[in-house]
């Protein structure tokens, strides 16, 4: 029996390697126009003949693919590896690179690769995008994780030291810090692609584990949407400058590095091949484009008259309305109480979803405390650097059982889940603010964060103090406590003004 088990290991062993040579086979015959001959006892009908001699095949076939690796880049493996690619063909080839476990930056921007890949192709669509809650309230692994777990159930995958787990923390903050950004030369200027790679390189054969991977191939497709997104506006804008000039009868767009850009040069620029190359081999390329968009950006009067004609005659066709209309659209409320040395970044809608995940999030983890801890001790909730102390109407709000109807009570106790929420996650903000202040690029995105939580908690105030108006008559005491919980978020953003002012000076 046990001889038996061992044979269909290996057979399963053989199988996953044969799944990896008939993919490379392919790949090579695409890039070198012919076939690459196999070894004899290696070609499918051998495989499938293969009876006592399973040790021995085995060695053959990994000693083979060890030399066809050798041919196999980066590059080849993301072009080959497109939307129409099996999934069973990836998880062949994550098993592969995890159990060859090779410490060479190639073979770990492999199994990156394919990792990436199975995250961005999930066999059913949003499979990832499901979390539930730990009932011992630590954070429950991702869907992902799971995935690659059972994927690799076979594979003798490394294990994971408390360093290494205190560097997948730095994760979270860096994708983050890439929502943030707004313009390409940032992105690029900012050197989160050596930071990130630096991480990886730090992981060592940890880099191999299923949440590891896990959590890389999350932040790699965070942040390959963002490069694309900005790299696409960036070059869009160049190529319509370029246009622009062309029909001025112009050449020269700018000179980048000592050498003058053409007209010509920027039309040969394929968006699709660079954004699809590997960006280590491509990133010089990407800089250089980074460095014509500053070029270009350093004459703003040029660019407008080129790319705005239209937009320069209706100006001079408008009596008042062209002030209002530059206008941002949403300024945090708190604007006019900031030192004149911090400057407000405009919110957008983007930030304030990703604000409004943040306060779900801290809702639902009272809500369990609340709903499971002593009632003696419900209304001190535990949160990450300071205790939460809640009144006694605050926590009956967070343990109430009637949220989803359409009442006075469930409006609310709603109403004092969302202020207390707010009150929990500027208290976070301005503790992360504070032991941030050495390092400038962290600083930049609690502040960031605070800015969106005083436009939210503005708000948040405003609905409240309109359910508390409506209940007064009716509910002294619930108004009351509305109000007084209100008073709570007020002296709170009042706090995150001051810590903003004296941080941004």
């Amino acid at each position: 029996m046990r001889e038996h088990l061992l044979a269909e290991d290996l057979r399963f062993e053989l199988a996953i390697l044969a799944t990896v040579q008939g993919f490379y086979q392919k790949l090579l015959r695409d890039s070198l126009g012919g076939d690459v001959p196999i070894p004899t006892g290696l070609d499918e009908d051998s495989l499938r003949q293969t009876g006592e001699d399973l040790p021995q095949t085995l060695a053959q076939m990994s000693r083979w693919l060890h030399l066809l690796d050798m041919a196999i880049t980066p590059a080849m493996l993301r072009h080959a590896l497109t939307p129409d690619t099996d999934s069973e063909v990836a998880e062949a080839l994550l098993r592969y690179f995890v159990r060859r476990r090779v410490h060479t930056d190639v073979n770990r921007d492999k199994t990156d690769l394919v990792a990436t890949f199975l995250y961005r192709h999930p066999r059913v669509a949003g499979q990832w995008e499901q979390h539930g809650y730990g009932l011992d309230g630590a954070l429950p692994l991702s869907p992902f994780e799971i995935a690659l777990i059972e994927i690799l159930a076979d594979t003798d995958v490394p294990t994971l030291p408390e360093q290494h787990v205190q560097l997948l923390r730095n994760f979270d903050p860096l994708r983050e810090e890439i929502a943030r950004y707004r313009d390409f030369n940032a992105l690029i200027d900012s050197g989160i692609i050596s930071r990130v790679r630096e991480v990886k390189r730090w992981l060592d054969t940890s880099f191999y584990h299923p949440g590891v991977l896990a959590t890389v191939a999350a932040h790699n497709t965070a942040f390959g949407e963002r490069f694309d997104q900005l790299f696409t506006k960036a070059l869009g804008e160049i190529k319509q400058f370029a246009q622009a000039l062309d029909e001025m009868g112009g050449s020269i767009l700018s000179t980048v590095d000592g050498v003058e850009v053409t007209v010509e040069h920027v039309a040969a620029i394929e968006q699709n091949e660079m954004l699809t190359a590997d960006y280590g081999n491509a990133l010089e390329k990407f800089r250089r484009v980074s460095r014509l968009k500053k070029e270009l950006d350093r004459r703003p009067p040029i660019r407008k008259s080129l790319l705005a004609p239209a937009a320069t005659g209706q100006k001079a066709n408008r009596s008042g309305g062209s002030a209002a209309a530059a206008k941002p659209a949403r300024t945090p409320a708190a604007k006019t109480a900031a030192a004149p040395t911090f400057q407000y970044p405009v919110i957008t809608a983007q930030q304030i979803s990703a604000e409004e995940s943040k306060l779900r999030r801290v809702e639902e983890s009272i809500r369990v405390f609340v709903r499971v801890a002593d009632a003696k001790y419900r209304q001190i909730v535990p949160m990450r650097y300071f205790n939460l102390t809640l009144s006694v109407a605050e926590a009956d709000a967070y343990a109430a059982s009637f949220l989803e109807e359409k009442s006075q009570r469930a409006e609310v106790a709603r109403s004092l889940i969302r202020l207390v929420s707010c009150v929990a996650r500027v208290n976070t903000e301005l503790e992360e603010l504070k032991r941030s202040q050495s390092m400038s690029s962290l600083w930049k995105l609690h502040a960031d964060a605070l800015v969106v939580l005083l436009d939210v908690a503005s708000s948040a105030s405003e609905a409240a103090e309109n359910v508390a108006k409506a209940i007064e008559n009716g509910d002294a005491n619930a108004a009351k406590s509305i109000r007084e919980c209100m008073q709570k978020l007020r002296t709170r953003c009042d706090s995150a003004v001051k810590a903003l002012a004296q941080a941004g000076s």
